[in-house]
């Protein structure tokens, strides 16, 4: 059995500017879809796994979050202030809590239907050839999406940019590249581009249906989904 990643890094930093008006007061994780907070929609994911450190990082409307997860004692923060340092800076600024090897990292912005995200991905995760693994969903699958796709994928799940499929925000990342980037905020997509070079990026289709929760006009879509609606 290949080594499973038992360490989750949950973005919740972001000012959620696309979800406007309803993040002018509340942060983007906080807006309740189906009655329930999206960042507790992505902390479901972590149920059944072999996950022992969630790590979330805070910036915008941070007391706010702090105060939602106070419960939660199973839970670091990893606080942004007073720069905002997009994914890439974020993972890195999160390292000495999250600990050394590869990592989960899962957007908070997004609900799912069908099979475990995480568990997918530790299902398909092969160390030996990995340096990414990304779980996507085919762009004419993507509930909520309306930018183009984001990779192709080939027989053998090798990554290249593409239109085919849409990243779902889920993956495990091996995270040494990390310190290669001198800049202190950068997206996690220069690691990508480093590793689909080494051949290193792979991807697997999600067993199941996915909505990007980035809009306002989104939060229906994923309430009808979430209520058995959308097919696989």
């Amino acid at each position: 059995m290949w080594h499973r990643p038992d360490a989750l890094m949950l973005f919740a930093a972001g000012f959620g500017t696309r979800m406007m008006p309803l993040t002018a007061a509340r942060p983007k994780p906080l807006i309740a879809v189906g009655g329930k907070a999206l960042i507790d929609h992505a902390l479901g994911q972590v149920d059944g796994t072999a996950i022992r450190k969630i790590v979330v990082n805070l910036h915008y409307l941070a007391p706010m979050i702090r105060d939602h997860l106070a419960a939660r004692t199973d839970i670091e923060l990893s606080d942004e202030s007073p720069m905002l340092l997009d994914t890439g800076g974020g993972l890195r600024r999160a390292l000495p809590r999250l600990g050394p090897g590869p990592v989960y990292t899962l957007n908070t912005d997004a609900v799912w239907s069908g099979a475990n995200a995480l568990g997918q991905l530790s299902e398909a995760w092969d160390p030996s050839r990995m340096g990414g693994l990304l779980l996507l969903v085919p762009k004419e699958r993507a509930m909520g999406h309306d930018g183009p796709g984001d990779f192709a994928m080939g027989d053998d799940g090798c990554l290249s940019r593409g239109a085919q499929f849409v990243y779902t925000g889920a993956q495990i990342i091996t995270t040494g590249l990390l310190a290669r980037i001198t800049e202190p905020t950068f997206s996690l997509n220069r690691i990508w581009d480093m590793l689909m070079a080494e051949g290193r990026l792979f991807g697997v289709a999600h067993d199941g249906n996915w909505c990007d929760v980035g809009r306002p006009e989104s939060i229906p879509l994923a309430e009808a989904l979430l209520n058995g609606g959308g097919n696989v």
